[in-house]
């Protein structure tokens, strides 16, 4: 059998070019993130402005319960999973294929060192997960949670990645906050006191039996929901204003974060990212002259 003949130089040079190209593409990209995360200053949420902004804190269900993950119904915020099936060619070479996967998009919460919190939309975030594990099985679905050992390699056909982000972990978020009052919904309180009302026929039909046959007819109905939409309104407009703050994707194209580290952490992240670029960048370049040079 022959071995497989060895690229030529021009082919390892036009490949490492583009390789050069694509990595100083990368380097000034990740220089730009890191810029942006070192200039973009940490805000509290209680007093941070409407637009960019840097937020810390504990990431909490926004509801009163936490979401569960898809594979292993575990607690968290945030999920991503991934099931992938082994398949052989005719050769033997195996390569695996995504049967299924998904992404939350669920909103939670944000919650910081004053108690105070805004509501995060995940959808277009890059997420670093704080918690990630990749097992295998027999079966397209796992049976069972993974093993706290490390996972032996070709140990069942399915490979299943589920990755999240746990109840009160710290986070770091960087996106556009966006806020807006809210004063309730009228109709579903008119609702609700017209049934808080059925609840005291006595009292009901006292107040809107007018003609006193012990029953309410369609216009006194009428007359009752009218004046259960006037009492809703009027107790909707005396509640206190709530102010619902939401930071998501960023309409500008700046990067949407969502990272479980430090303000700082996440600045030397970002460095060691351009760093490597920048070196592999800088080896492409080494490698293209060499391949002109034997060309």
């Amino acid at each position: 059998m022959s071995a497989a003949p060895f690229p030529s130089y021009p082919a390892i040079a036009v490949a490492a070019g583009a390789a050069a190209l694509l990595a100083l593409f990368r380097f000034l990209v990740r220089v730009r993130r890191d810029r942006l995360v070192a200039d973009t200053p940490t805000a509290r949420i209680r007093s941070a402005a409407q637009g960019y902004v840097k937020l810390t804190g504990r990431a909490l269900p926004a509801g009163p319960a936490p979401t569960a993950a898809p594979l292993t119904s575990r607690p968290c915020v945030w999920w991503s999973y991934e099931i992938e099936q082994e398949q052989k060619d005719s050769r033997g070479n195996s390569r695996w294929r995504t049967v299924e996967n998904g992404t939350s998009v669920e909103l939670f919460a944000l919650v910081d060192d004053d108690d105070a919190r805004c509501l995060v939309g995940p959808v277009s975030a890059e997420v670093s997960p704080n918690v990630r594990n990749v097992w295998y099985g027999t079966t397209p679905r796992p049976v069972g949670p993974p093993r706290d050992s490390i996972p032996l390699p070709h140990s069942g056909d399915w490979r299943y990645t589920e990755s999240l982000l746990g109840v009160g972990a710290r986070l770091c978020v960087m996106g556009e906050l966006r806020s807006r009052s809210e004063l309730g919904d009228a109709s579903a309180a008119a609702l609700a006191k017209l049934h808080e009302w059925k609840q005291n026929q006595r009292s009901l039909l006292a107040r809107f039996d007018l003609d006193h046959d012990g029953r309410l007819s369609d216009a006194e109905w009428e007359a009752a929901r009218a004046a259960a939409a006037r009492e809703a309104r009027t107790e909707t407009l005396e509640s206190p204003i709530e102010r619902v703050s939401v930071i998501s994707q960023p309409t500008n194209g700046e990067p949407f974060l969502i990272a479980p580290f430090s303000p700082a952490a996440l600045e030397k992240r970002e460095r060691l990212f351009a760093a490597l670029y920048f070196v592999l960048g800088l080896a492409c370049v080494v490698l293209c002259a060499w391949a002109i040079r034997h060309a």
